[in-house]
């Protein structure tokens, strides 16, 4: 019989995973869309930005942030102060870490997306008298529907797998921040590999089905354009 905290943490994995892809698909689109056809001219800086996620160590960015969330600082003392809303060593801060850390991985696929189309695709809108808002949504969007898709799924198993911003902003509060990635390496601490290995297969099949979703979605919307 499953221990109720294995399945807590399964689900707050879950519950996480779902809030930050649910965010980025609702905010991703439209810093999509804006980064691949405004003509800004420091819009290389906003790039830059955003795709810093990937390449700077998860500990280092958790760092940042919660010291950004302390109530000891600017940000979180204002928080705190006028919200009550506390970020460090909670759900709240993981999520909103989370989102960051994610930023790129539902960005780029459709930002690739985008360019990857003609313009004259949203000249043609535009000539028909469609607005922006229609023309990204009943004309952009359905033609690069393999982006989206990609975005969505990296972004949720980058997010189940998420441990180093996690643990430095979150900490390993049970029932709080303690997710299947931190507990994994709770379990390994603790010599208690019966349980680590149940948290590591469950994130391992997750990770390989929704890589084999976006396979073989991609490879249907393939076959059916080309047919």
């Amino acid at each position: 019989m499953l221990d109720q905290d294995f399945i807590y943490t399964l689900l707050l994995t879950g519950k996480l995973a779902l809030i930050t892809t649910l965010v980025l698909i609702l905010t991703g689109i439209p810093i999509a869309y804006w980064l691949n056809y405004s003509r800004f001219k420091l819009k290389f800086i906003a790039e830059t930005l955003i795709c810093m996620p990937m390449v700077l160590p998860p500990t280092v960015m958790g760092y940042y942030l919660l010291v950004a969330f302390s109530p000891e600082n600017a940000f979180g003392n204002f928080l705190q102060e006028y919200f009550d809303v506390r970020l460090a060593f909670s759900f709240s801060g993981i999520v909103v870490a989370s989102i960051i850390a994610n930023l790129p991985f539902m960005i780029q696929p459709l930002q690739n997306g985008f360019a990857a189309l003609p313009d004259e695709l949203r000249q043609a809108s535009y000539t028909m008298g469609k607005s922006k808002t229609i023309t990204l949504f009943r004309v952009l969007l359905p033609n690069i529907k393999t982006s989206l898709i990609t975005g969505i799924a990296l972004t949720f198993a980058h997010c189940i797998g998420e441990f180093g911003i996690v643990i430095m902003v979150g900490g390993n509060i049970p029932k709080e921040t303690r997710i299947a990635s931190v507990a994994i390496y709770d379990e390994v601490q603790a010599l208690n590999f019966e349980a680590a290995n149940h948290y590591a297969f469950v994130l391992f099949i997750l990770s390989f089905l929704i890589l084999l979703l976006i396979y073989s979605i991609n490879r249907k919307i393939n076959f059916t354009t080309f047919r």
